[in-house]
């Protein structure tokens, strides 16, 4: 595993392919008040890349670029929080997204279990840890435990996804996902706009 590191942006000869796995990292849950400090990406090639945002630094022309590409796939882990995160400092609307919480909660309903970590363990076979999950990502330094974290979230979602997307074939769910998918950027404006916490379709 490689791990590259970019400072405020991503080089301009950097390519993802068709889908790109992508994860943030910030100071805290609430986007009107925790920044924004770490984009994670990888091509699902075992390698990650980590671009660190300064504080009120977020002129990233080339990382902008990438979410708003129509011929890349955007793939979150619970993408309802990095897309907000994404929107609220990048001023980007992620698109086209996929999401692995979504599509397990939708395929997966013999469990409550729906964690990247469950998924990396069920899916995946592979154990990764959550200990650097609170460090202060906002420090000057990342420490090497915390950028070996940081890739991990996002390593290994394109195999989490394959098989997503085969359950959500056999269980003829694979439309109604992909129609939850193309909403999440209306839900997160709805957050942002302060129906976080209000689900507007009930009566």
């Amino acid at each position: 595993m490689a791990i590259t590191f970019h400072e405020g942006d991503l080089p301009p000869d950097v390519s993802f392919g068709g889908t790109v796995a992508i994860d943030t990292e910030t100071m805290g849950l609430n986007p009107h008040r925790d920044r924004l400090c770490l984009v994670q990406l990888s091509a699902g090639d075992g390698d990650a890349h980590l671009v660190r945002f300064r504080k009120n630094s977020y002129d990233a022309p080339n990382l902008k670029a990438l979410m708003t590409d129509p011929k890349v796939t955007k793939l979150f882990h619970y993408g309802r929080f990095d897309v907000a995160m994404l929107l609220r400092y990048l001023g980007v609307v992620s698109a086209p997204v996929y999401c692995t919480k979504i599509a397990s909660k939708l395929v997966r309903t013999f469990t409550d279990r729906h964690s990247l970590r469950d998924l990396c363990r069920e899916l995946a076979g592979i154990e990764i840890s959550k200990e650097q999950q609170s460090s202060d990502w906002g420090a000057d330094h990342l420490s090497e435990q915390q950028m070996a974290y940081a890739a991990s979230d996002v390593l290994h979602l394109h195999v989490i996804r394959k098989k997503l997307d085969e359950m959500l074939a056999r269980e003829g769910r694979t439309e109604l996902a992909q129609a939850c998918f193309d909403f999440l950027p209306t839900r997160v404006a709805l957050d942002l706009a302060g129906w976080s916490e209000v689900d507007i379709f009930h009566h």
